[in-house]
């Protein structure tokens, strides 16, 4: 699927262990990540006594991980975040009686096939709206989304500060160039290229351009995103000489391969063959006005630094200004699966629910052999509760 190596690898990045309440399992990668100076060394853990300790939410994974007798099949279909995953488990699937058949098109497609019953599973990086009364939306891993470049001439292995405002420059066509002076006053010392900045987006109706929107919104409320509408799926993009439009996060990243001053947001699950194809990822601003990396225990950060999950699941954990999440990483997310609560079919609902209980378990798909190499983590308890309560309510 991607090639096994980084091309740059040279720094290990040490994960903390993690308790209740933080991301429980997550594992060290090996990654070409320069550790940014004073970087948190371990997670901050949120606490919470009303959360099940995670061996007791492993025993109920366990009860729903029940297959039919008969055989099924499980369509997913939608993230291409989510897809390498999806992937990975029906290449690996847990249980004889049930084939998992992925297919990546695009959070928005599914989760309006989800809503159509056109497919079992919708997968979906952004969480459900309050008008989607027909489905519901269970979180399954934790993501995230990297900003990444092609800078003819920066020294490899740069990576670049950005802040939202700055990236929303970009993408309106008011910062054109990339050793303009807002760029370079974050990136003091380092010698970066006169070389025309062409932006790369989505598209089709992306979960990741919904990601995208949320941290530059949520970071400059200002910026063109609130003209456009606010953080959507798909919008109208600021007309930019040069731009690029590109299908799917595979899209993204070979267009970006190939465009000379490119700049493009792309799921962590393509980080792998990203860095391997010679891209660099940047250092992005978060809530607290640091700039990490999309690191492990960076992410881990900022999931802590959410200590409630609503009943619904659905919650952006993008841009904590939490001071416990000081190197919290800016863009990071649950990735969702859209399902109806009401099967018409009683094979087809234990099958989903055995699917999706092992998806999360961190004992089954959410072990870091499927994990890791995607740069995926398992959701915390205090996730993992909530989470289990919608996998209940499919009949």
């Amino acid at each position: 699927m991607f090639r096994a190596q980084l091309g740059t690898c040279r720094h290990k990045v040490r994960v903390a262990a993690l308790s209740t309440g933080a991301v429980a399992g997550a594992v060290a990668l090996s990654l070409s990540f320069v550790p940014l100076a004073g970087a948190a060394t371990k997670a901050v853990v949120a606490k919470s006594s009303s959360v099940p300790t995670l061996s007791a939410l492993e025993k109920t994974l366990k009860t729903l991980e029940n297959p039919p007798s008969s055989n099924t099949t499980v369509t997913e279909n939608g993230s291409s975040l989510f897809t390498p995953l999806f992937q990975e488990w029906a290449a690996s699937p847990p249980f004889s009686s049930i084939t998992i058949e992925p297919t990546s098109s695009g959070s928005g497609t599914g989760v309006a096939d989800a809503i159509a019953g056109t497919t079992n599973i919708g997968a979906s990086d952004p969480y459900l709206p309050p008008t989607d009364t027909s489905v519901i939306n269970i979180p399954v891993v934790v993501a995230g989304q990297e900003i990444m470049d092609n800078i003819p001439g920066l020294k490899v292995g740069t990576h670049l500060k950005l802040n939202p405002s700055v990236v929303a420059g970009i993408y309106s066509g008011a910062i054109t160039n990339w050793d303009n002076g807002q760029i370079t006053k974050l990136n003091s010392g380092v010698k970066i290229p006169s070389v025309p900045i062409v932006t790369v987006h989505r598209s089709d109706s992306s979960g990741d351009t919904f990601l995208f929107l949320t941290y530059l919104n949520d970071g400059d409320p200002s910026s063109f995103v609130n003209q456009a509408g606010g953080p959507q799926n798909s919008i109208t993009w600021p007309k930019v000489s040069g731009e690029l439009a590109a299908k799917g996060n595979s899209g993204m990243v070979a267009t970006l391969q190939s465009t000379p001053g490119g700049i493009a947001y792309v799921g962590l699950s393509f980080l792998r063959g990203a860095m391997s194809d010679g891209l660099q990822y940047a250092y992005l601003q978060n809530g607290d006005k640091n700039y990490v990396g999309p690191t492990p225990v960076n992410i881990a950060d900022e999931i802590a630094a959410f200590k409630s999950i609503p009943a619904n699941g659905a919650i952006s954990l993008e841009y904590s200004k939490s001071k416990a999440a000081k190197f919290g990483y800016p863009i990071v997310n649950f990735e969702y699966a859209i399902a109806q609560p009401n099967q018409s079919n009683g094979n087809t609902a234990q099958a989903i629910k055995a699917i999706l209980a092992w998806g999360m378990d961190p004992t089954g798909g959410a072990k870091p052999s499927f994990l890791s190499p995607l740069y995926f983590q398992p959701l915390p308890p205090i996730a993992l509760k909530v989470a289990i309560n919608l996998i209940e309510s499919i009949k």
